[in-house]
Formats: structure tokens, sequence, C-alpha cells
């Protein structure tokens, strides 16, 4: 390569950089390795991995991961395939994608879903780009009890595009949006309202209420989830006009953070305006049932200015982990899931100090004097503690964000009462 650009060795491509910012030595790095040295430095890795009960959540959950789920996407046909341009040769991975827009339609009571996003948070700022859309307006209202993350993804968004973003409050003894602030600054101008169910603190929102005053002011209403599970449950955001989400709860592994899979559903008049890809059924030329991309206004598809997607990917392979995940449960599974999760939640929430009134989900805020050493305290006793607050909310820096799900086990929920008591 050096020859080819005509360049004698390698210190003659870095001759235009200053003396001071070079490294001057080699880098600090082991000798390499043989394979089998390898897989066995990385087996020795592996068993130092904490297996550890966990009651940490914010937006990252522990669900069970049935056996299937693995079995299927470890398909070379899956595994392997890129996206599905060429209909007549991707129909298996265009059958599952319209099994999980159905699914997921059936789940948020939208009319139409899109075939996954990158994740909850970026799909957040693409469903408040397609309220802009819809509506014609550039402003954005979104609540504190919106995951802080996503939060801050919007506004990352808005930053390079004409959109306003606001915040309303959330109840300090509720822990739920505060609608009486919402009403005292959305304008003829809100785009949307964005709220989430549960919301950051585990507490369910009034997606009703919300909605009635969204309307009233002509925008619309999202509404976000980031602990997916919650949906076997709880009744449907069918006031929202938007619906987005996280699906890592679906057979997702916490994974250190990704990759996960986002959801964006809507209702049916706003079809035109959703974001990525969106499969639909149709009939071959023998008239058999077939599968083919219906709607994909992407940058490289259509004039730009014209495109309706910002990140213009979806996660198939990860999408599908979670298809599989609602097919073995169904819907009578997913009912029974959430249930457990909610009853742990509430016999951990009913033996603390909780710091909100609202109906709580799988999570509970709870007050403790000294979280980070109450952290400290049960790392002692091999079980990860929740989140601190404070971190995103310094008004909550006495108060520890606690999660529940199936895998918690009795005997570790009362090691957890006992120490923060």
């Amino acid at each position: 390569m050096l020859d080819a650009i005509g360049v004698p060795n390698i210190e003659s491509l870095f001759e235009h950089l200053p003396e001071r910012v070079l490294l001057g030595r080699p880098l600090d790095i082991p000798p390499g390795k043989s394979e089998y040295d390898i897989v066995d430095y990385f087996r020795a890795l592996g068993e130092k991995n904490a297996t550890w009960p966990s009651f940490l959540g914010a937006g990252v959950y522990r669900h069970y991961r049935p056996v299937m789920c693995d079995v299927v996407v470890s398909r070379g046909e899956f595994l392997t395939s890129y996206t599905p341009y060429q209909a007549e040769m991707s129909q298996g991975t265009l059958t599952a994608i319209f099994e999980f827009q159905t699914m997921i339609c059936q789940l948020t009571g939208m009319d139409v879903a899109n075939a996954s996003m990158y994740d909850g948070s970026t799909a957040v700022p693409e469903a408040a780009l397609m309220a802009m859309r819809v509506t014609q307006r550039d402003s954005i209202l979104i609540s504190r009890a919106v995951h802080p993350e996503y939060r801050e993804v919007l506004a990352t968004s808005a930053r390079s595009r004409d959109m306003k973003t606001g915040e309303f409050g959330y109840g300090t003894e509720s822990g739920v949006s505060d609608l009486e602030d919402l009403a005292s600054k959305i304008s003829d101008q809100t785009a949307a309202v964005i709220i989430q169910t549960p919301n950051f603190f585990g507490c369910v929102e009034n997606v009703k209420a919300a909605a009635e005053i969204a309307h009233r002011h002509g925008a619309l209403l999202v509404v976000v989830f980031a602990e997916a599970v919650s949906l076997g449950l709880l009744e449907p955001p069918r006031d929202a006009d938007i619906v987005c989400g996280e699906l890592q709860s679906f057979a997702i592994s916490p994974s250190f953070g990704g990759p996960f899979a986002g959801v964006l559903a809507a209702k049916e008049k706003y079809l035109r305006q959703m974001p990525g890809r969106l499969v639909g059924e149709t009939k071959d030329s023998r008239g058999n049932r077939a599968f083919c991309l219906t709607l994909s206004t992407r940058e490289q598809h259509i004039r730009r200015e014209k495109a309706t997607s910002n990140i213009c990917t979806n996660q198939a392979l990860i999408a599908l982990m979670a298809t599989v995940f609602m097919t073995v449960y169904g819907k009578e599974g997913l009912r029974e899931l959430a249930g457990q999760n909610l009853a742990k939640a509430h016999y951990l929430g009913a033996a603390l100090p909780r710091r909100f009134s609202s109906p709580y989900f799988n999570e509970v805020v709870v007050r403790n004097t000294d979280p980070a050493a109450a952290n400290r305290a049960l790392a002692g006793r091999k079980i990860i503690g929740g989140l601190e607050l404070g971190r995103f909310y310094p008004e909550l820096s006495d108060c520890l964000l606690l999660c529940a799900t199936e895998m918690s086990k009795k005997a570790d929920i009362d090691q957890v009462v006992e120490v923060l008591r």
C-alpha cells in the first residue's frame, strides 16, 4: 500500500504532525496469542461475569429469554440476510416483519406499525418529527417523567432540526406528569405532547387526560414505553396518535446497552408520514399470498427533502427475537408474565418507604438517606441494587429506583428490604 501511494515508510505518513502529539513508542498492548490461548482467555473472563440478582431497571430489564428465540434467529436465512429489497428472495424475512407489525398493533392499540427502529430512544425524535410533518408545527412538549436519556436524544436531534422543545413537570407527590403544568405551557404551535407510561419512575400515566389536553390544542399525543412487558397488563394507549418505545424486554439481552429494537406505531391516517419501512400483504402473479415493502420512504429511495426517515434502518434480527417471544408467550402468557412482574414489584414496594403515591408497574421509587451506600451494601451481598435518581433528578437525590421482574426471587427481595431498612 505504501508503494502504491508513493510513500517510503509508515513514519512518512505522519511527518505533517507536530512532534508533541506523536506517541514515539509501540502501542502498550501484549503480544499476539494462539487461537486456543484466546479461547481459554475469554472463557476465564466469562467466568468472572456476575450472575447476581439484579434490581436495576431504568429502561433496561432482565427478563427470561425463551430458548426458542435463539433457535429461530440463529437460522442462516435470518441471521445472514440483509434488507428485504428483493421481495421474491426475502419472503421469510418479510413474513416475519409482517407478523411483528401485526403483534405491535395489537399490543399498542394502533392501526399501523413500522418494521422496527434502532431503539426506544431514537424512536422518540422520529415520533416528534412525524408529528411536526402531520401538524405543520415546530414545537414539542415532553414530560420530565420521560426517560432522561430519551429526552437527551430528543434534544440532540432538535439541535439540527427546526424543532423547539420544552418540558413540563411531574407531580412531586404523585410521580406522574403534571397535566396542569402541561395545560399552562401548550400552545397553538405545539406539534406533539410526549409522555411515557409506565414512566421513568415506574408510575402509570393518565393517557386519556393527556390526550384531551393535546387534542384540544390541535397537537398530537405521543406515548412512549420503555418496559414492553407492561403492555401485557395495562390498557393499550389507544387515545394516543403515535406510540413508540423499546422492545428490549421481549427476549433481548441487556448486553451492556444494545443492540436493542425500537418500535413506532400510529393511527392509519398518519401512515404516509411514518418513518422507516412497512411491510404489506399482496398477491403474486399466481394469486398466492405474498409480502413486499409497501412503504419505504427513505433518503436513498426518494428525494431527501421528501424522506420521512431520519435514522433510516430497522432492527430486523432483533425485532425477530421479539416476534418469537410474543409468539411463544401468546396473549395469556404475556398477561401472566406482566402479572408476575406487578406482584413482585408490589411485594418489594409494600415493604419500603415509597416516594410517590401513583399506581406503579415493576419499578418503584423508594426513599433512602444514602442511596450510594445502600447500593454498596447490596453489592457486598452480591446483589445489584437500583438506580440512584440524583444522577438525573437532583431533587430526588435521596431516592433509589428499584425494579423487580419475574426473575426476582422472594429471598433476594427480602434481602434488599433488609439492607435498605
